[in-house]
């Protein structure tokens, strides 16, 4: 089991992370600010809370990903009394490339949830299953790589992207059912 503690005391807490941020701030704020967790999923984390885990989450203010998932996050956390600490992933590589999406990808955020002792207990991230079909949709709908307006295609399928998660509060929901899903997984 690895031992993660270091990684915990290297990061940010969440006021320090936010207080940094130069890209999404305004726009994961908002997320934070609307999103409430479901009574029955706040009774869910709530029980977690004697369990004292911590949460290491390698993210980035740039990500569209990051900037809806954090914001969610933070809301477990404050149930869960999970303590949190951020790490920018492109300044912690060495952790990063050992949670590579799909054994290749530095995919963000990661959330590594670890206890007391620093093992490793859970991680989850990027994407939601739903959000994750989401891109892939979006991305089916770009030109191939070579083709001169694939550039321009790809921007606006970003800026469409962002849009929706901004905008779509169900998909904030699967976040939180995605974390729960995977927390309940390693409390078995």
């Amino acid at each position: 089991m690895k031992l993660l503690g270091g990684w915990y005391e290297k990061g940010a807490t969440w006021d320090e992370y936010v207080g940094g941020m130069q890209v999404n701030k305004e726009n994961m704020l908002y997320i934070y600010e609307q999103y409430r967790l479901p009574d029955e999923d706040r009774l869910f984390y709530q029980q977690l809370r004697d369990r004292q885990w911590r949460v290491i989450a390698l993210t980035a203010d740039w990500c569209g990903d990051a900037m809806l998932c954090n914001a969610v996050l933070k809301r477990i956390a404050e149930a869960a009394g999970f303590e949190l600490s951020f790490l920018i992933r492109d300044e912690n590589l060495e952790l990063m490339d050992q949670y590579l999406t799909n054994g290749k990808s530095r995919s963000i955020p990661i959330y590594i949830f670890i206890d007391r002792e620093g093992r490793e207990r859970a991680v989850w991230g990027p994407r939601s299953p739903e959000v994750q079909r989401l891109v892939d949709e979006m991305r089916s709908q770009l030109p191939d790589k070579a083709d001169p307006q694939f550039e321009r295609k790809q921007k606006e399928v970003f800026r469409g992207f962002k849009e929706r998660i901004l905008t779509d509060q169900s998909l904030w929901e699967t976040v939180n059912r995605s974390i729960r899903a995977r927390l309940e997984e390693a409390l078995r």
